[in-house]
């Protein structure tokens, strides 16, 4: 895969304790960002229950539209932890121990600890590929584009390195921003102009609230570093006839 190729991935969220609100997801930033920095697009993210249906089904419609697939939660020792036999069923391969999942954690436990509940956290799909985890022992996988992460975002994000051989992407994302004391309304059309100008760039504005003040935050992301200076110059030259106050760029 040459670096100019466009490499896309879904991101998927599994388990109740997110949609329920118990949990907060920060697995998503986490990810995305990483994805960008060495060249892949996040291009959806979806939250589903732990429901194996719903898992099989969105897992062989996200893979077969994406690069790569990302997963996160359900491959823990507890009986809803069903992700890794539902992502057997998606790709109709064995649910089985993996030897070499199963010698980590027992050498990762003490003696009489690796009990049958954290036993489970070595049955993966046949042939699976292993995710070493140098946090916390149990490994995820993967199998042909789909990776599975655990859900705890420490641990999760202690994986990603190990990650990086194993992902084609293509030319990393760069992103700019320009924080304003401004409201969207008073720069909607001056924005506008300036992405109808630079159609190969993405930009976006996201209000914020800092210090007792509203501010608007405007994100310019590309693959090329000259487009995003193009449109920041054009940015700024909106910005200063109409006095706004830059407040932070970086």
């Amino acid at each position: 895969m040459t670096k100019n190729i466009k490499v896309n991935a879904a991101i998927l969220i599994i388990g109740n304790e997110i949609l329920s609100g118990r949990t907060q997801d920060t697995n998503t930033s986490t990810i995305a960002l990483w994805l960008n920095s060495i060249g892949v697009q996040v291009q959806e993210v979806r939250v589903i229950p732990d429901i194996e249906k719903t898992i099989i089904d969105t897992v062989n419609m996200l893979r077969k539209a994406n690069d790569y697939v990302f997963t996160t939660g359900g491959i823990g020792p507890t009986h809803d932890d069903i992700t890794a036999e539902s992502i057997s069923k998606a790709f109709d391969l064995n649910y089985e121990i993996h030897k070499e999942a199963f010698k980590i954690l027992e050498a990762y436990y003490k003696p009489g600890e690796f009990n049958e509940g954290r036993q489970t956290m070595a049955w993966m799909p046949k042939d699976a590929k292993l995710i070493l985890n140098p946090t916390s022992g149990a490994p995820g996988f993967s199998i042909e584009n789909v990776f599975c992460l655990p859900g705890v975002p420490s641990i999760l994000k202690s994986m990603l390195g190990g990650l990086k051989n194993a992902i084609v992407g293509g030319k990393p994302i760069l992103s700019h921003t320009i924080s304003l004391r401004t409201v969207e309304s008073e720069i909607a059309s001056s924005l506008t102009l300036v992405q109808n100008n630079n159609k190969e760039v993405e930009i976006g504005s996201y209000p914020f609230f800092q210090a007792g003040k509203l501010g608007v935050s405007i994100v310019i992301r590309s693959e090329d570093q000259s487009k995003i200076d193009t449109c920041s110059s054009q940015i700024l030259n909106f910005v200063n006839q109409k006095k706004i106050e830059v407040v932070n760029r970086d």
